[in-house]
């Protein structure tokens, strides 16, 4: 019995903390309640700042709006974004502080005058991600159901600002929004990039799918992956990959492909991440609104031009860009739908349009074009990094 008792003081005494211990951990303690204190105090002057910033943002849009200009600006989102990477010397990263000004420019936005997003699809599209990504979470957004809506609500001031997909880095252009493009007043005054992954989504195991529902782009992106795994399914095209979640969130042995946004909107499970063919998988989105953006020295334009039917036509428009040594980095032919074998061309070149060489170059080509119009010009937004792009040395 003596020899229990003492193991079983022994026992208890291991599991008595050591004063060594109870110092060690007294001292974290009170570490802790001095950075703490410490993160406080930054908070108490963090608030006051933002307010002070928010502040100064509501005087710059009184002043907007005394000149009938809208608060959203994408040459100064640029510049504001620039400029706090420069500052920035860790340890948070530069996309951090990008996501976090973010949401400070949305809701100094929203603050200055209530804004409203129009964009392509149903809540949990990628467009309506694209559009988040863009404008933050404080301004106020308008899903439509067709392209044509989102032009045809900043044309008639239902939205300050319209978002869509131009084109994509694997299928190419997507033709409404670039016949529309030519079809209206309205100017580009952003683009965006967004990487797109496409997920299988469903309540049911992959092999128990009996019908799948996506947007024609979302099939064509996952074409191989679909042969390999669902090959006998029954594959249904719907307007978006956001109607096609909500329909297999309705309906038993059903799936959608779409992205984690909508998975997270309308509850459905991911049964299979990330099964786009190509890894480098981009839609590029532009921001429509009444005007264009301002110069800023790194930027892009788009044009429209219609070409004259004779030998040569072609030769002839590219000949300004090479002599004024503007790079081209877009065109795309499309049918004018005004006359029959009447074609457009819709170019990207670097520069604003109102740069010296860019401006020299439109001029030169309206001699040598049947009709031409400036599209818009914006920021050039930075180029993502891709899985097949060599890393630097």
């Amino acid at each position: 019995m003596a020899s229990t008792s003492a193991r079983s003081r022994t026992r208890t005494a291991r599991l008595k903390p050591s004063r060594k211990g109870k110092a060690a951990a007294a001292s974290s303690a009170a570490g802790m309640d001095v950075h703490r204190a410490r993160i406080d105090a930054l908070d108490a002057q963090i608030v006051k700042l933002i307010n002070e910033r928010a502040g100064e943002a509501r005087a710059i849009g009184k002043l907007k709006a005394k000149e009938g200009v809208k608060p959203y600006a994408a040459g100064r989102e640029k510049q504001v974004y620039e400029r706090v990477a420069k500052l920035n010397g860790g340890p948070l990263p530069d996309d951090a502080f990008r996501a976090i000004y973010r949401e400070i420019m949305s809701a100094t936005i929203a603050l200055e005058h209530p804004t409203r997003v129009s964009y392509f699809g149903q809540p949990g599209s990628f467009t309506h991600q694209a559009a988040r990504t863009k404008f933050g979470s404080s301004v106020e957004y308008s899903p439509a159901r067709d392209m044509r809506d989102v032009f045809l609500a900043v044309s008639r001031g239902r939205a300050d600002y319209g978002l869509v997909p131009i084109e994509n880095s694997t299928e190419g252009g997507v033709n409404q929004s670039i016949d529309m493009l030519a079809d209206t007043r309205l100017k580009i005054a952003s683009e965006i990039f967004l990487p797109i992954h496409q997920n299988l989504l469903s309540h049911s195991k992959a092999k128990d799918i009996r019908i799948l529902y996506s947007h024609p782009q979302a099939f064509a992106q996952c074409r191989a992956w679909i042969a390999g795994h669902l090959g006998e399914v029954e594959r249904k095209e719907v307007g978006s990959t956001s109607e096609a979640t909500a329909r297999a969130a309705k309906e038993r042995k059903a799936g959608a492909i779409a992205g984690v946004l909508a998975a997270e909107i309308y509850g459905v499970p991911v049964q299979a991440e990330n099964i786009e063919d190509q890894q480098d998988n981009i839609t590029r989105f532009f921001v429509i609104a009444e005007k264009a953006s301002e110069p800023t020295g790194a930027d892009k334009t788009s044009v429209v031009l219609a070409v004259k039917d004779e030998p040569g036509a072609l030769l002839r428009i590219l000949e300004p860009f090479r002599r004024h040594g503007i790079n081209m980095t877009r065109i795309e032919s499309r049918p004018s739908r005004r006359r029959a074998w009447e074609y457009h061309f819709f170019i990207d070149l670097q520069g604003h349009a109102d740069d010296p060489e860019v401006s020299a170059t439109l001029k030169e080509l309206e001699s040598c074009c049947r009709h031409l119009e400036v599209l818009g010009s914006y920021p050039s937004a930075p180029r993502l990094a891709r899985p097949s792009d060599p890393k630097p040395a």
